[in-house]
């Protein structure tokens, strides 16, 4: 772990420190001594020539201890304080590493789950129920429409509702049975949803729109939309449209809260999806959705690391999946500490 490399450095640095402080308490001691020797040996004059010799020679090795110890201190003071240094910065490496990733298997996961939205609506788009209810204005072909639809509902769990409109925006028949009354019949020819789906150029295309409280299901929704064609063909004439209104809240929710986090992490750790400008879309701490926005430095980079203000901060871009472009959004973490 680089954490217990700069813990090793710093504690060998502390160690080092505390012994050379010690042996030159030492030096000082002892050179004190042979002074004191010196100075004794003089008084008592020739009976203590003998015992100056000593006493000088244990001044000069108290002189070479303390030389040496300030060696010792001038050489390994240095390299332990460059190696403390490079364990910061291969602790800030590593972690800004991490964080990337941990925020790249965030987005990937949301682009593959989307990319599956994509397909559903453009597959269920080609339903014979769907394409008949829409030829025929059979009000019989229509309620087997809805029933058609709410089997798919209660199979496919991360949808709030589907709707199915004919060409002039009226919706014939729908997925969902509680909630949002009145669905059926109203209209939705201004809505962007149709809109989109009326101006795809063919079946193989759909539309993804942003990220939005929708007001009759009161939730946010990330809606997905396609023309259902005469036929049921990629080529054939546009009928009406269907838009699926995939459980953005629950679903990216559960994507955020379950990054894999170690001890103490998750605390001081935020996990965020956001839009191509920064909009907050979901956040494992539940604040700022759709509200605030988050001003990421990616120096045009795809995924990458830095720290600010005293947090670490990795991104990844959207890289898209199969068929799904995805719409520029990033995956994030902010860590503070």
């Amino acid at each position: 772990m680089p954490e217990r490399v700069v813990r090793l450095a710093e504690e060998v640095g502390r160690v080092t420190g505390e012994k050379l402080q010690g042996i030159e308490q030492v030096a000082r001691s002892t050179k004190m001594l042979a002074l004191n020797a010196l100075i004794e040996s003089a008084r008592v004059g020739e009976a203590g020539a003998g015992f100056a010799v000593v006493a000088r020679e244990v001044g000069e090795v108290a002189d070479r201890a303390r030389a040496l110890s300030e060696e010792l201190s001038s050489e390994l003071r240095p390299r332990i304080d460059e190696l403390t240094v490079l364990g910061h910065e291969l602790v800030g490496r590593v972690r800004g590493q991490r964080l990337a990733d941990l925020a790249l298997n965030v987005i990937e996961l949301m682009d593959r789950n989307l990319y599956e939205r994509s397909c559903d609506v453009r597959w269920w788009a080609t339903d014979g129920a769907l394409v008949d209810a829409l030829a025929t204005g059979d009000p019989a072909a229509a309620r087997h429409a809805g029933d058609r639809l709410g089997t798919i509902l209660r199979s496919y769990t991360v949808y709030l509702d589907l709707w199915l409109a004919d060409a002039s925006g009226r919706v014939v028949a729908r997925a969902g049975t509680g909630g949002a009354a009145g669905v059926v019949g109203s209209d939705v020819r201004d809505e962007p949803w149709f809109r989109a789906a009326l101006a795809t150029r063919s079946g193989d295309d759909y539309a993804a729109l942003d990220v939005a409280p929708h007001r009759a299901l009161g939730a946010l929704t990330a809606t997905y939309a396609t023309a259902v064609r005469e036929g049921g063909r990629a080529d054939g004439r546009p009928l009406g449209a269907l838009g699926v209104f995939f459980d953005w809240e629950r679903q990216a929710q559960a994507i955020v809260d379950g990054v894999r986090l170690g001890p103490g992490e998750r605390e001081a750790t935020r996990v965020l999806i956001l839009d191509r400008d920064g909009l907050v879309l979901a956040s494992s701490d539940r604040a700022g959705v759709l509200a605030e926005r988050v001003a990421l430095r990616t120096g045009d980079r795809a995924t990458g690391a830095y720290e600010e203000d005293g947090r670490a901060v990795g991104f990844a871009a959207s890289p898209g999946y199969e068929t799904y472009a995805g719409l520029g959004w990033y995956g994030a973490l902010v860590q503070q500490g």
